[in-house]
């Protein structure tokens, strides 16, 4: 993999360097949010490794800016802050994990593998996925019902592939935090059922057929004919 570190922090940053070039990858290091801006945009990456507190781009406003620019790949945001709302606003963002300082390096390992994994499943280039009237061009980020363009945020739109990947199909809470948040914590649930009700907002309330279903005590699905 071509994985781009952003961390200050030089111990760190050659800490990481160094174990994930030992595991086969091409690595490269920027130490502030302007060079790495500069190397986000000159080169395709395979994974992206964020500190969240950086001097002046921080990690939070480089994965908006990732998003902006409608690159997939992986975000893989650090931070010494470990409290659940710190989480969830770095994931709301379009990070896709989040791990907490200090570092275990096989966890990371394994973290970055299970993005891979994720990344390869639900962004395969060309992929359109339809439903109802929907069509969603997974590639190119955009999405269409009844030839009406409709715009969502980055959890907004991986929530709706995930659904439309296992439509006609219930789909548990705990798989969608698991696959969209990446954590299966019971706290965050309430978070699932808030993005549904953006989602319905979005793609349901200005058609007559509603494709989101609600299947009382199990879960969510998306349904076509």
């Amino acid at each position: 993999m071509k994985i781009l570190i952003v961390e200050d922090d030089v111990r760190i940053s050659h800490f990481l360097q160094k174990g994930l070039q030992e595991e086969g990858n091409h690595v490269q290091v920027a130490s502030d949010g302007y060079q790495a801006r500069d190397m986000i945009q000159a080169d395709p990456w395979d994974l992206f490794i964020l500190d969240v507190m950086l001097p002046d781009i921080d990690g939070l406003q480089l994965t908006q800016f990732i998003r902006y620019k409608k690159i997939d790949t992986p975000v893989l945001m650090l931070s010494a802050l470990g409290q659940a709302e710190d989480k969830i606003k770095a994931l709301d963002i379009g990070a896709d994990d989040y791990l907490v300082k200090p570092l275990h390096f096989p966890e990371l390992l394994s973290r970055i593998k299970a993005l891979r994994r994720r990344y390869e499943l639900h962004y395969s280039k060309d992929k359109v996925i339809e439903c109802g009237g929907l069509s969603v061009n997974v590639d190119a980020n955009t999405i269409e019902r009844e030839k009406l363009e409709i715009v969502l945020s980055a959890k907004e739109f991986k929530l709706l592939v995930f659904l439309l990947e296992n439509k006609n199909r219930i789909v548990t809470r705990t798989q969608i935090l698991n696959v969209v948040w990446n954590t299966n914590t019971d706290t965050f649930t309430n978070v699932v059922d808030v993005y549904i009700s953006y989602l319905r907002t979005k793609i349901d309330n200005p058609f007559p057929e509603k494709l989101i279903k609600t299947v009382k005590g199990r879960g969510y699905m998306i349904s076509c004919h």
